[in-house]
């Protein structure tokens, strides 16, 4: 399984409440230059899963419209989850991907043995102790806004490894 863990694009710093802060021209710029890397890996992602927040909203809704625009790359809309949000448990978000991966193996859903590969779009700080959790790491690493990792995920052992971690200044 592959989890790619996206950090929102830059956001205004003013709103009248956290949840509100739009992304700014630049972190809608941020998003679309990490789409269009995104769209350089030849397969689709099973499931996306988004904060409830308006920066993640936006950046989701940009990353699968431009992602559509070649239909073989996301098979389903985004869902929102509310407990990922920057105040929210990696241990939670961890023992919630878990669950999907067991029932998938229980109904025997991916009968091809296929891969899956998740997009989960997030803040900081939970997007560093996601990657930590996920991968049994000391260390949390920065993100950038609108910064990727991607952990290569053994369901069996429920351990990743951090196969590499690109922000926006890396393609420029």
């Amino acid at each position: 399984m592959q989890i790619f863990i996206m950090r929102h694009g830059q956001a205004s710093p003013v709103a009248a409440v956290d949840s509100e802060r739009p992304l700014t021209q630049h972190g809608i710029d941020e998003v679309t230059l990490m789409a269009n890397w995104l769209k350089s890996f030849p397969f689709k992602f099973d499931k996306i899963f988004v904060s409830p927040f308006k920066r993640a909203q936006q950046t989701a809704n940009t990353v699968t419209s431009l992602l559509n625009e070649q239909s073989f790359f996301v098979s389903n809309s985004p869902t929102t989850i509310d407990f990922i949000t920057p105040s929210g448990s990696a241990r939670d978000f961890r023992n919630f991907i878990d669950g999907i991966i067991h029932e998938t193996e229980s109904a025997n859903i991916d009968k091809n043995n296929k891969e899956q590969r998740f997009l989960i779009i997030s803040h900081m700080p939970l997007v560093s102790y996601l990657v930590a959790e996920l991968t049994h790491q000391q260390n949390c690493p920065i993100f950038q806004t609108a910064a990727i990792a991607e952990i290569s995920y053994d369901e069996r052992n429920m351990v990743g490894h951090l196969q590499q971690l690109i922000s926006p200044s890396d393609l420029h």
